[in-house]
Order: C-alpha cells, then sequence, then structure tokens
C-alpha cells in the first residue's frame, strides 16, 4: 500500500511539473481548446475551516478557469464531489466560471464523468491518455527530422506524456527514446525547459520501470545537466547522512561509557567492554567531570 501510494505521488508530481512548466503546449494535446493567459492559485481557498489543495489551475484568455486534476485510478463519486466542491469554492471566491479536466492513467474502460444528486447534475471531462498513440508522436517528430525541419517546443513537450499512452513499444523504450530526441533537440528549449524535461520522464521511469529496466534510464541521465545535479544531491545527503549517524553512534557510545562509570567499573574495563582505548576513556571522563 505504501509503494501503491509512493508511485501515485510520483505521477501526481510528473503530471504538475509538465502542466506547469509546458501547459501552452500541452493543452491541445489534451483536445482543451483556448489560450492560457496564466497559471492561477491552487490553494487558500478555506470552506469550513478547511484548506482545499487543487492540482492546478490555468486562468484562459476569455477569463474562464480550467482546473486539472490527475488521477491514477478510476474516477470515483467521491473524487467527484471533492472536484463539484472545489469549482464552487473557487468559482466563489474568484467569481469566475471553472471547468474541470481529469486526466486519466487508469486503464478502466468507462469511467465517470457524472455526478447526479438531487435536482442537479455535475460534469467533469475525462481525458484518458490511453487512448493517445506513442507511436504516432514518434512518427510525426521522425517526419519533420527527415525534413531537416527545425523541431520546437511544441514538438517535444508530448514525448514527456508517452509512458502513459498506448503503443506498440514499452513503456522502457518509450522513455529512452524520448529522452534520445530531447537530448538530441536541446537547442530547442531552454536549459531550465531541458532539466524539467527529463525529470518529468525520469519521475514517469522511476514508477513504471522495474530496477534493471530503471538502470538503463539512469545511465542516460547520469551524463546530463540534471544527472549530476542528482548525484551531488545524492553525494550531499549521503554526507549529511553520515554525520548524523556518527553523531548518534558518538552520543550512545559517550552514554554508555558514562553509565559504566557510574556502575564503578573501572576506566580499564570500560575500554574493553567498549572497544575503545583508554585514552579515549579518560577523556570523556574527563570531559564529564568538568561539565
Amino acid at each position: 500500500m505504501e509503494k501503491e501510494k509512493q508511485e501515485i505521488h510520483h505521477e501526481d508530481l510528473a503530471l504538475k511539473t509538465a502542466a506547469q512548466y509546458f501547459g501552452e503546449e500541452l493543452m491541445p494535446l489534451m483536445g482543451i481548446s483556448g489560450a492560457i493567459a496564466l497559471i492561477a492559485p491552487t490553494e487558500s481557498v478555506k470552506l469550513e475551516a478547511r484548506q482545499m489543495y487543487q492540482d492546478f489551475n490555468y486562468v484562459m484568455a476569455d477569463n474562464g478557469w480550467v482546473h486539472l486534476e490527475f488521477e491514477s485510478d478510476s474516477i470515483t463519486l467521491e473524487d467527484l464531489r471533492r472536484f463539484r466542491e472545489y469549482e464552487a469554492a473557487t468559482s466563489r471566491a474568484h467569481k469566475v466560471a471553472v471547468t474541470t479536466c481529469v486526466i486519466c492513467s487508469s486503464r478502466v474502460e468507462r469511467l465517470k464523468t457524472e455526478l447526479a444528486e438531487g435536482i442537479n447534475v455535475y460534469r467533469v471531462r475525462a481525458i484518458r491518455m490511453q487512448d493517445q498513440d506513442a507511436d504516432h508522436v514518434f512518427s510525426q517528430l521522425k517526419e519533420k527530422q527527415e525534413r531537416c525541419e527545425k523541431l520546437r517546443k511544441a514538438d517535444l513537450v508530448p514525448l514527456l506524456l508517452t509512458p502513459l499512452m498506448s503503443g506498440r513499444l514499452s513503456v522502457e523504450d518509450r522513455i529512452v527514446k524520448s529522452l534520445k530526441i530531447l537530448q538530441k533537440e536541446e537547442s530547442a528549449v531552454t536549459e531550465l525547459e531541458m532539466e524539467k524535461m527529463q525529470a518529468v520522464l525520469y519521475t514517469f521511469a522511476d514508477k513504471f520501470l522495474n530496477a534493471r529496466e530503471l538502470e538503463r534510464v539512469k545511465e542516460m541521465i547520469a551524463m546530463t545537466r540534471l544527472g549530476k545535479m542528482l548525484v551531488e544531491d545524492g553525494f550531499k545527503q549521503g554526507v549529511e547522512q553520515g554525520i548524523g549517524q556518527g553523531m548518534e553512534r558518538g552520543i550512545a557510545l559517550t552514554k554508555r561509557i558514562l553509565r559504566l562509570s557510574a556502575s564503578g567499573c573501572a576506566p580499564e574495563q570500560i575500554a574493553r567492554d567498549c572497544g575503545i582505548g583508554l585514552k579515549e576513556v579518560n577523556h570523556i571522563l574527563k570531559e564529564d567531570d568538568e561539565l
């Protein structure tokens, strides 16, 4: 259960990152019409002393809001009640019309999109990435490359969602192929955008691939700027963890020495029991006396 929660969190994080940095390019891919004006707040909507957090909101050029939710499982009635609550609170707080689109990676054939209660019917728009074809995304890019066309950011962004699409290639091959294309076309986006694209694909790899398959992706990522950042972060965390563990062991050893001394053990006996030198024991006992 804990692993399942972590995997859902991984997918949620990847999609939120994609929505934050590449919303303009993702909207047509998801079949959502209209131009984005700006990113809207997703929290600080309070109702009955509760603070609610939505996945993502866009303010559209027509002043309406598009509210995105990301679901790894099927859409439940409880989900629909939650989305309806978000919409009502956001609409009232900001005085705007809100449309909720739910991006689903679930393989459930029929998704719940309506909630009928009382005289009202609430609807969301379900966007099933499984209905998209990753093979088509790759073939379109290949055709443009063969025509020596310069790829744009809008051409590359669909690669980020290929792990959620259908297609002949395995998820591992889709991720690897996407990373290769990004590396070749890195001039089409900024350095930060490239890092975010690689991070989205790596996050999906961490969710969907087994240990052996993930190693292949790690080898590709290792040579990129993102890979170097991950190594540096890992080294830093390792050093910090090592220091923390060393301090904990030192404190535990000091407590044991003082406890043995208080029970009447001679320093020589304490040194033998703790497996350290007599000089170290005397040093700790001396510092304790000075305190």
